[in-house]
């Protein structure tokens, strides 16, 4: 099961790098949302699976009596659940507020510094003030 998932984290990946520089806002965003996925899964297989018992300790006892499941990679995960919507969140945000500015979800129309070469000329003379 563990190599199924691994195998799963590749292809998440995968489709995540393809998403992410196919050159346009919206498969970037949905490419970062996959990479995130992609790491968590990483972190959950990393802590290999098990059908150990949650680590619960009864009052009465203590030292646990049989292994116990580890929670390190749980606790990763919820801490990596909550960057990863903060990060999303401000991708959102900060790719709308780019959408109204210029109007586009294509990032080679996004050029603003880096006008083309037809409008280069015209945004050097009106930066020369001629």
């Amino acid at each position: 099961m563990e190599t199924v998932l691994a195998f799963l984290c590749g292809i998440m990946t995968a489709a995540s790098i393809y998403l992410m520089l196919s050159g346009n806002i919206i498969r970037f965003i949905f490419g970062l949302v996959i990479a995130t996925n992609a790491v968590n899964l990483l972190i959950f297989v990393s802590g290999r699976l098990s059908s150990h018992r949650p680590p619960l300790i009864p009052d009465d006892v203590s030292i646990p009596s049989e292994t116990l499941a580890n929670a390190l990679p749980q606790a990763l995960i919820l801490t990596a659940i909550v960057i990863g919507f903060a990060l999303l969140t401000f991708v959102f945000i900060l790719f709308y507020r780019t959408y109204q500015s210029l109007g586009t979800v294509d990032t080679e129309k996004m050029r603003f510094a880096e006008p083309d070469g037809e409008n280069s000329d015209e945004a050097a003379r009106k930066g020369d003030g001629k």
